[in-house]
């Protein structure tokens, strides 16, 4: 977890540091990168209302009950899809340093997202038949 938050933050700075982007395509890139940053903030944030007390920084689940809901229907972790939409947009409106840790940033997730399962098979019983029905765990039609 603080892996994660520590990553995060240098993205951040990253995106202040050099090197910057070509001027080429520039509309283009900060459009996208634009879209990306309100889709998946919007993203995250519906996955996190869909928790309500069950959202936690923590690998360990609140047992609250499984959430299988809205964009949880869609993919099994979608804060982690949401969040890197927003690191990817950001990445692409501020500099190659900040896309490329998002890269790196993505990998971690991916490792705490197979850690939570693990814990969330352990908790709920019917979590196995969950994974079957929402076959993405990060990001739809890739992972």
């Amino acid at each position: 977890m603080i892996a994660q938050f520590a990553l995060m933050a240098v993205v951040v700075v990253a995106g202040f540091r050099p090197p910057g982007w070509p001027e080429e395509a520039s509309l283009v890139r900060v459009a996208f990168g634009l879209v990306l940053v309100v889709a998946g903030t919007v993203f995250a944030v519906w996955a996190s209302r869909e928790l309500g007390r069950a959202l936690t920084p923590f690998p360990k689940p609140r047992p609250t009950g499984l959430v299988t809901s809205g964009p949880f229907a869609v993919v099994r972790h979608p804060i982690y899809f949401g969040l890197l939409g927003v690191f990817a947009g950001y990445g692409l409106l501020t500099g190659i340093g900040a896309l490329a840790l998002t890269g790196v940033l993505a990998g971690l997730w991916v490792g705490k997202a197979r850690v939570e399962e693990r814990l969330l098979a352990d908790v709920y019983p019917d979590y196995e038949a969950y994974c079957d029905r929402v076959r993405w765990r990060i990001a739809p039609f890739v992972y």
